[in-house]
């Protein structure tokens, strides 16, 4: 009786689908001559979303797009972009000029030397040459009363000269490429990325200020979006600076 009960159970459950092939167990005969049979149960897998699948779609539903022609009085999106742009395009001239494994005479031509008369680039004051690999000479007999503002700024530049003065003429050891030194090339090209995150901040933040003061007679939706949008702006050139910076210390240390 056992046996036909447990038949008649097994075919009301016969319907139940498993999405997951299961298994059916047959275990010894018990004492009523039974064998003990476990019913399949359907199966179930439940899918979660990861960080990143859900930061993904943030970003595509969050992305905001405003014909800056549509809101010129309010604020100019293109001048925005373009101080955004500049600051970029200052960080790459940086690497390229100062942050060279081997220096040459160019690399010192973009040094700014502040004088009484005003401010010059540093080839226009003195005449540069390279004496070896190891030497580089600014030789200052057309302009002798710039040797010391020119010494100075060389030495206060972004890349670490220790210039030695004799008379008119400015010696410029090129300091060696060691692991030391790419290291240090490698940490002032982070102080770098970091100025022009600070740069881009600044240009977002006098954006908002701009956007704030308009309020009156704008509606907060277009307030909200443009806000939106030049934040948008922001985190795309910060991570264009994380890019370059990226790709200058893989070059640096090798």
């Amino acid at each position: 009786m056992a046996c036909g009960r447990l038949g008649l159970l097994r075919s009301a459950l016969s319907f139940t689908r498993s999405p997951l092939p299961t298994r059916t167990r047959v275990l010894p005969l018990l004492q009523h001559g039974c064998p003990y049979v476990d019913i399949p149960l359907p199966c179930y897998v439940r899918h979660y979303a990861t960080k990143k699948s859900k930061a993904k779609a943030k970003a595509q539903t969050s992305k905001v797009s405003i014909n800056a022609a549509l809101v010129e009085d309010i604020i100019n999106l293109e001048e925005v972009k373009e101080d955004m742009v500049a600051v970029l395009a200052t960080l790459k001239d940086d690497f390229s000029r100062n942050l060279g494994i081997r220096t040459s005479i160019g690399a010192l031509d973009h040094i700014t030397v502040t004088t009484k008369d005003g401010k010059y680039p540093l080839n226009q004051l003195g005449q540069i040459s390279m004496k070896s690999p190891q030497l580089i000479v600014v030789n200052m007999t057309s302009y002798p009363e710039a040797t010391a503002a020119a010494t100075q700024a060389l030495r206060e530049s972004s890349m670490m000269l220790n210039p030695e003065v004799e008379g008119t003429i400015i010696r410029v050891p090129v300091p060696k490429v060691t692991r030391e030194h790419r290291e240090n090339l490698a940490k002032l090209a982070k102080q770098l990325s970091n100025k022009a995150k600070e740069s881009v901040r600044r240009v977002r933040s006098n954006a908002l200020t701009k956007v704030k003061k308009a309020k009156e007679g704008v509606s907060e939706d277009t307030i909200h979006l443009l806000e939106k949008q030049v934040q948008q702006m922001a985190d795309s050139y910060a991570a264009d600076v994380d890019k370059q910076l990226a790709a200058k210390t893989k070059e640096l240390l090798g």
